[in-house]
C-alpha cells in the first residue's frame, strides 16, 4: 500500500517558547510545491484566514466521501454532473472529557445529467455505501453524519 507524506513547517518568531506568547502558525506543503497556510482555530486564538487542522480533516473526510461517491456512481451508471458538499467539524469533549472533533456533517448535494433520476431511498443509500468505503470515514470513529441536501 501507499505512503502518502507531507511537509510541515514552523519556526518559532518570538525570543523564547512561553506559553500564550507564540505563534501555532505554520505551512503544510504538499507534493512539494502546494503550501497551505495553517493554524489554530480561531477559538484557540488561531488567524482565521488560515485553516485549521479540525478544517483540514473535514476536508479530507469530505474529499474522500465524493470520490468513493463518485467511484460508485460511474460504476452503477449513475451521470453525476456535478457534486457540491458543505463539512462542518464539530468541537467539544469526548467521552473521556478531552478536547476533539466530536462529529464531522456532511452535507452533499448531487446533480445528474439532465433526464436522470434516482429515487431519494437509492441516493441514500449510495451516499451510505460511499461512507462506509471512504478510507478516510474508516480511520475516524463513529462521528460522521451525512445530510443529504
Amino acid at each position: 500500500m501507499s505512503d502518502l507524506a507531507i511537509q510541515l513547517h514552523w519556526q518559532r518568531a518570538t525570543p523564547v517558547l512561553k506559553p500564550g506568547s507564540y505563534s501555532n502558525a505554520h505551512v503544510v506543503q504538499y507534493n512539494d510545491q502546494y503550501d497551505v497556510a495553517v493554524d489554530s482555530a480561531p477559538d484557540w486564538g488561531g488567524d482565521p484566514d488560515n485553516t485549521n487542522p479540525e478544517q483540514a480533516l473535514a476536508s479530507a473526510l469530505s474529499s474522500c466521501h465524493m470520490m468513493t461517491f463518485l467511484a460508485l456512481c460511474s460504476k452503477a451508471g449513475w451521470p453525476v454532473a456535478s457534486y457540491h458538499d458543505y463539512a462542518v467539524a464539530h468541537l467539544g469533549k469526548n467521552p473521556r472529557g478531552q478536547m476533539s472533533v466530536t462529529r464531522i456533517d456532511l452535507h452533499p448535494v448531487v446533480r445528474f445529467d439532465t433526464g436522470f433520476d434516482v429515487s431519494e431511498a437509492e441516493l441514500e443509500q449510495m451516499q451510505d455505501r460511499a461512507h462506509r468505503y471512504c478510507f478516510i470515514a474508516n480511520s475516524l470513529a463513529d462521528s460522521v453524519e451525512i445530510n443529504i441536501l
